[in-house]
């Protein structure tokens, strides 16, 4: 049985969870995030960017240096946590609300994001809507792709769990479910960008970067990660 809540931003925001992406492997993790967000939005210049779940930080820093105007939604005040600083110094903002309801009008923003929710989500259908609902432009999610290794989640989850101790059970997605939902609402599919071949809990087991980096970077030349990678970074854009 997969545990999932309505509010799992309040894991992915806290110091805890970020233990996961820290140290040499974690900004190696990081950065190949940072570049493919990057790619995705290339063609929208200083947007207004909401974060959905964005407390953890992963992308406020890289998102306010290249001039976009960001709002981090999180579950409960203490989301804001590991952002206080932005907010504090008026490059993004910080609101509270439900990831089901956002407090926002329709096209209140013209690019949504979110990373680190979508597979923790137990109404996760609503939760698209609700990105596509307030998104202008685009959406931008991650998701597990169940076409790769995550296939073997079942089987693997005590090692993983073994290996980086505060994992949390999730629910990976076929991309044509997500775009089933997506078109109901609007939006066609531009890009996707999968991250990795191998599972990011074996990198984070080898401890070596630069030896993760070029086994991701032969996988990738062959064509494995765009046929089998995950997770997945996932762009929808509004107009059918």
């Amino acid at each position: 049985m997969i545990e999932i809540s309505e509010s799992p931003d309040i894991v992915s925001s806290s110091a805890d969870y970020a233990t996961r992406f820290s140290g040499p492997v974690g900004d190696w993790l990081l950065a190949v995030q940072e570049r493919s967000t990057r790619k995705m939005l290339r063609d929208l210049p200083r947007a207004r960017v909401l974060d959905v779940g964005g407390g953890h930080g992963q992308l406020t820093a890289p998102l306010i240096r290249e001039g976009f105007d960001v709002t981090v939604l999180g579950s409960a005040p203490v989301c804001a946590e590991r952002v206080s600083s932005f907010v504090k110094s008026g490059q993004c903002r910080f609101q509270v609300g439900s990831v089901l309801s956002l407090p926002f009008d329709d096209e209140a923003f013209d690019v949504v994001i979110s990373y680190r929710l979508t597979a923790h989500i137990n109404r996760w259908q609503n939760f698209l809507e609700e990105l596509a609902r307030v998104a202008k432009r685009a959406v931008i999610i991650d998701y597990p792709e169940l076409r790769s290794l995550n296939a073997l989640t079942p089987m693997l989850f005590p090692f993983k769990k073994a290996i980086e101790k505060n994992t949390r059970e999730y629910r990976s997605f076929r991309e044509k479910d997500l775009l089933e939902v997506f078109a109901a609402s609007g939006f066609r599919k531009e890009a996707k960008i999968p991250q990795f071949f191998l599972p990011m809990v074996f990198h984070r087991a080898l401890k070596l970067p630069l030896i993760s980096g070029a086994i991701e970077g032969a996988f990738r030349g062959l064509g494995l990660t765009h046929a089998f990678g995950s997770p997945v970074i996932l762009k929808v854009v509004r107009g059918i």
